[in-house]
């Protein structure tokens, strides 16, 4: 039986939600990827073109810092990975931790909440992110609160 993790970044506690209720469902261990600084209100104003999470999602370098580096990567086969889709991909702080730890040899599972776009390009990029001995697996938005048995059913499918 492979050991399993939920990663997650969430600015606004949505993805969060889902994340806990998921590493339950799964019987994993749940990890929170948190920023140095984290984003305010104003930070993830998408209309406006100056606010950070715009520079930032705008700019293909930018890897915001991570709070911590206490990820235990090496201890788990399958890494489930979640975060909000922003401007139509993962925000940068997800490729920051995946550039942080050896990825090499895991399986790492997207989802992402959404407020009414796609995953996009984000498997393109995060794979950019990743050693080539990693399997990425496009999974799925987990909007509106999927209840357990969804998740089971979901993570189920993957035959992981």
């Amino acid at each position: 039986m492979s050991r399993k993790l939920v990663a997650y970044f969430s600015a606004t506690g949505v993805t969060r939600l889902v994340s806990g209720r998921l590493a339950e469902t799964i019987g994993a261990d749940l990890y929170e990827i948190k920023p140095e600084k984290a984003y305010s209100d104003n930070d993830l104003n998408w209309l406006d073109q100056t606010t950070r999470a715009t520079i930032e999602q705008k700019d293909t370098s930018a890897r915001p810092a991570l709070a911590a580096k206490d990820a235990n990567i090496n201890d788990y086969d399958v890494i489930y990975l979640g975060f909000p889709i922003w401007w139509y991909i993962a925000p940068r702080i997800i490729q920051t931790f995946l550039e942080t730890y050896d990825f090499s040899g895991k399986t790492v599972v997207l989802f992402a909440t959404s407020g009414g776009s796609g995953l996009g390009r984000t498997v393109d990029i995060l794979k950019s992110s990743l050693p080539p001995s990693a399997k990425i697996v496009t999974g799925q938005l987990l909007n509106g609160g999927p209840t357990a048995t969804e998740l089971a059913r979901w993570t189920k499918s993957l035959k992981l």
